[in-house]
């Protein structure tokens, strides 16, 4: 896989990648839709107030992998110098605020009928707002630095000191008290969900997995081709102030 930190090399890979992509994505949402929406079962205790949860959840796993993602690209640009895993990692923060917001919006939204309210400062949710914060205050940083690599450090240090939290939200329903259930997924010995509604599930898992790995590799793409312009306008400024001097150098010269 290092060989596709060229980003020529990646470019070529991507474009082949991103029809394939996008495609699952439309066939995995289409069916997970379908699957949530009209052919699982009401639960038992929340009726149809559980068809939420198809939105909520998967939208909060990517927010946790999507941050997870960031921390990792900025471990390795910042060990190896490898600007495609800054590009990375800049291309993932917004993707990564826009699944956080989903899930906090869609998890009060969940709240109201089950809790009786849309906010509560518990451990799980007090810790997801504090991740959307990441994000903005990441892509504030890399917004705030006009010198790439100086950016790219200051991303790398506050995404890998922000991944703290990852762990804090994966755990604040084992660690406190809170209003949201322990794992019923990805446990040990088998998920406490049934079959109906585990499909459904794990199908809008998938889509929104293929749906951020489509708008990474297009936005990925597009950061690319930026840093590419960005770097030949700094050539050109410098090759017109280097004209310039020279100019001014020979003027010099032939005046008496």
């Amino acid at each position: 896989m290092w060989s596709f930190a060229n980003p020529q090399r990646f470019l070529g890979l991507s474009r082949r990648l991103v029809p394939w992509l996008a495609s699952a994505t439309g066939l995995l949402f289409a069916a997970g839709l379908l699957d949530a929406l009209v052919l699982s079962p009401p639960d038992y205790q929340q009726g149809e107030s559980v068809r939420m949860m198809y939105v909520h959840v998967p939208a909060s796993w990517m927010a946790l992998f999507v941050y997870t993602l960031m921390a990792g690209a900025s471990l390795v640009f910042l060990v190896w110098r490898h600007a495609l895993a800054d590009v990375a990692a800049r291309a993932a923060a917004p993707l990564g605020a826009g699944f956080t917001a989903v899930s906090l919006a869609t998890g009060s939204l969940w709240g109201k009928p089950m809790w009786g309210t849309f906010w509560v400062w518990d451990a799980r949710l007090t810790s997801v707002l504090v991740l959307f914060f990441l994000y903005i205050g990441y892509i504030a940083l890399r917004g705030a630095i006009e010198d790439e690599t100086r950016a790219g450090r200051a991303g790398a240090v506050l995404a890998l000191v922000g991944f703290v939290n990852v762990p804090i939200i994966k755990f604040s329903v084992d660690w406190w008290n809170t209003l949201h259930q322990p794992a019923s997924v990805s446990r040990l010995d088998a998920p406490a969900i049934d079959a109906s509604i585990l499909t459904p599930l794990l199908l809008m898992a998938a889509a929104y997995m293929a749906l951020f790995a489509t708008l990474l590799l297009l936005r990925m793409e597009t950061e690319i081709y930026a840093r590419r312009v960005r770097a030949a306008a700094m050539r050109e400024v410098a090759a017109a102030q280097a004209r310039d001097e020279t100019g001014e150098a020979a003027g010099a010269a032939a005046r008496p």
